[in-house]
């Protein structure tokens, strides 16, 4: 018998579905926005002001336009803004930050009939002030707890700023790195997505909404943005039903369960709809299966460019069938402010729909307090406070700390040693500051941030002298720094050489079809290799990248990620050996851009697999590569080992209802004490539906002193077996299940069965 659920219920199973490991299980359930009674006054209160707004009025709540304008030099957008705002015309806007132009802006809102306050908004993605690694990176630290402190640091410094709603976090599984954005997201596994999403919100809107050391979260782009046509933004995307249940959907349902107080659509088509006029996706699900109570903004511009897709004839043709389909707010289109009114009295667009839109927005106002303290968030004792809090530089260190990964470490080259008498710092990369930031930054104050070269030499001290040389940029293809850093390599006991992309190179619009390091980076590699001397490579990035000789030739590689404004400090902490590295990568590596799709939740056995190392005739193979990645997804080296041994399955079998313990014993071998992560991840060998060859089903991050065991226990239940079916049924098929314990997916430690009765 097939366990099987009804649609109805499908969103009751999504926690079930979604447990978080053992680190992570303890965090509170966010508390709920009121007690009953407050949730009730709330509803009440926006009832009374509904009843007294005109038409003109609601619409106006509807609109969000960006203030760099606003508080700007003079301008006729400048005075336009200010009178539409004076007159209850916008809702929200973005990009106007710090206490006194938000008080400022603010002060006008009040002068309107209903004196109806603004919400203001910011990409707040990875830091305020303090800089964080990028979302990616922080992924790569598996470390729940340390990535919602980075959310909740990031929210204390923007609510200190006047800033009240944040649009992040970016919950879209990223498969493509040709595709710039995967800089914003969690990476390509929807199990590890899912469990990031709901750290994220809860760091960025504490336990319940109205705290002024937070903000309101969004969960964006609703949805498949990452599953973009080649890997390029704003594209099309094709995509079956089962797919976008079963790996697109899951993180913004964790999202939702978690309290995200909105959402953001996506500019991307879905089977032909356009995201932000999909009805399937904003009434039927969100706001239908899912009940979600938030509201969704568009994202910049999108409603009215339904009319470039040619799904709406023009700017109130987009207006009707936006807000038909659930898109509540108009982010810098003015298809709502200049149509919306008129389709209502024209009968085109029922007023309920409006009202259901404005309820949602002026609900979410209530929940900040604004109505009753508009300026709450505007306090410039609590702005300076916060932003020179020393401690929030510490948590970004040690998050960056956290994201560095380990791809390649032979002969023990890492970490440096006291006996390196002279380390030669070389690469277009070492000095770099606006770099280690990357793409989406608020702060452009370039003092604040550490590089690399200066994290190596505060760290080194006396003991180790650094010998700098820039060898070239990172575009071009001039040789000319060559010379002098072989010469400075040649007098050195080692080089650590910085490479990668400039910050500009990944990123929204920054899609890419050459993922190689761009420039001569890989020439100068080999230059320096040809000395003889030891290189150890350290790679800054916002995806993954593709650097041939490097990985086959390096005797160290650490990749960095954009690590953020301590990443320099980081670094050093790494290659000293004051913290022992345990990022594990989010998102496979490819060995060149033809592979792509390669993530690892993507392949199949297929009718024809390859059984045999090199029998690849007729076989489902390339034939000038192999399938495999260069690295593979959760791949990350440490300073020490780890043993895994003593596998143990509580039962063989399982019925509905029932679960099973996974448990062995995880030892660290090494010599340093160490975080490992360990993985779980599970194969459903025959089914309705092809599964994949594995998939992440939990995973511990555990930290062990040299010599010391601890045993390991994952919880197998049939939400684990579960998936969708061709009817998009969630069931759990009765059968046998492959299970893989292991450092990564292509390091499989241990492995063991268990079946699931009828």
């Amino acid at each position: 018998m097939t366990l099987s659920f009804p649609k109805p219920l499908l969103p009751l199973l999504w926690l079930g579905l979604l447990p978080g490991p053992a680190a992570f299980a303890q965090t509170k359930k966010p508390a709920p926005a009121a007690t009953a009674q407050t949730a009730a006054g709330i509803e009440q209160r926006v009832a009374t002001l509904l009843a007294q707004m005109t038409l003109e009025e609601k619409v106006g709540q509807l609109n969000q336009y960006s203030g760099r304008e606003v508080t700007g030099p003079a301008s006729n957008r400048k005075t336009t803004l200010l009178s539409s705002i004076r007159s209850g015309q916008v809702g929200s806007m973005l990009n106007v930050k710090g206490v006194k132009d938000t008080r400022e802006i603010q002060a006008v809102a009040l002068e309107s009939r209903l004196k109806i306050p603004l919400l203001f908004s910011l990409d707040v993605i990875h830091g305020y002030e303090t800089t964080f690694p990028i979302p990616l990176g922080e992924a790569a630290s598996w470390d729940l707890a340390a990535i919602r402190l980075g959310a909740h640091v990031a929210a204390k410094e923007a609510a200190a700023s006047g800033i009240h709603w944040t649009f992040a976090p970016m919950v879209d599984i990223g498969r493509d790195p040709r595709w710039g954005r995967v800089m914003e997201g969690a990476g390509e596994d929807t199990y590890l997505g899912s469990l990031i999403a709901k750290a994220r919100v809860l760091g960025f809107q504490g336990e319940k909404l109205g705290g002024t050391d937070a903000v309101m979260a969004c969960a964006k782009h609703f949805a498949a943005y990452g599953a973009a046509t080649a890997g390029r933004d704003y594209n099309a995307v094709d995509l079956s039903p089962q797919q976008l249940w079963e790996t697109y959907l899951p993180p913004f349902k964790a999202a939702a369960d978690a309290g995200v107080a909105t959402f953001m659509n996506s500019f991307n088509t879905l089977n032909g709809v356009p995201a932000t006029g999909n009805s399937y996706l904003q009434r039927d699900i969100l706001k239908g299966q899912w009940s979600y109570p938030g509201f969704v903004v568009s994202d910049w511009g999108s409603i009215a460019e339904l009319a470039n897709w040619g799904y709406a004839a023009d700017k109130k043709d987009a207006a009707q069938k936006a807000i038909t389909a659930g898109s509540d707010m108009d982010m810098e289109g003015d298809a709502y402010s200049q149509n919306l009114a008129q389709l209502v009295k024209d009968g085109q667009v029922k007023i309920d729909l409006v009202d259901d839109a404005v309820r949602r927005i002026l609900r979410k106002k209530f929940e900040l307090g604004l109505f009753d303290d508009p300026y709450r968030f505007s306090d410039e004792a609590r702005e300076k406070q916060v932003l020179n809090d020393p401690q929030n530089r510490v948590a970004a260190r040690q998050m960056a700390q956290k994201s560095l990964v380990l791809l390649k470490n032979e002969n023990a080259t890492l970490p440096l040693t006291k006996q390196l008498r002279t380390v030669a710092v070389i690469g277009p990369l070492a000095k770099a500051k606006r770099d280690l930031n990357g793409s989406w930054t608020v702060s452009t104050d370039t003092t604040k941030i550490t590089s690399l070269y200066d994290g190596l030499s505060q760290r080194a001290g006396k003991t180790t002298q650094l010998r700098y040389a820039k060898g070239c940029d990172t575009s071009g293809d001039s040789r000319a720094g060559f010379e002098q850093a072989v010469a400075a390599a040649k007098g050195a006991d080692l080089v650590v050489l910085a490479v990668g992309e400039t910050w500009d190179l990944s990123g929204e619009a920054k899609s890419r079809t050459d993922l190689h390091l761009p420039g001569p980076q890989e020439e100068l590699f080999k230059a320096l290799k040809a000395t003889g001397k030891p290189v150890a490579v350290v790679v800054f990035g916002g995806r993954p990248l593709v650097f041939d000789a490097i990985a086959d030739q390096a005797d160290a590689i650490l990749y960095a990620w954009w690590p953020g404004s301590e990443g320099g400090l980081a670094l050093a902490d790494v290659l000293f050996g004051d913290y022992n590295p345990a990022g594990k990568l989010p998102i496979t590596f490819p060995r060149n851009v033809g592979q792509i799709p390669i993530a690892y939740n993507q392949q199949y056995n297929t009718g024809r697999p390859i059984t045999k190392p090199g029998d690849i005739k007729y076989k489902s193979a390339y034939i000038d590569a192999p399938n495999t990645p260069r690295y593979a997804f959760g791949h990350g080296l440490s300073y020490t080992s780890f043993t895994y041994s003593d596998l143990k399955i509580s039962r063989p079998q399982l019925k509905a209802g029932e679960s099973v313990q996974v448990s062995f014993t995880l030892t660290n071998s090494g010599k340093a004490a160490g975080e490992e992560v360990a993985q779980l991840y599970l194969r459903d060998p025959v089914a309705s539906v092809v599964r994949p060859l594995k998939e992440l089903k939990d995973f511990q991050k555990i930290s062990l002193k040299p010599g010391q065991s601890k045993t390991i226990t994952f919880t197998i239940g049939k939400d684990k077996l579960a998936f969708y079916n061709q009817q998009l049924e969630w069931v759990a098929e009765p059968g046998k299940f492959n299970l893989m314990v292991g450092s990564a997916s292509d390091d499989i430690r241990l492995e063991g069965a268990v079946e699931l009765l009828p």
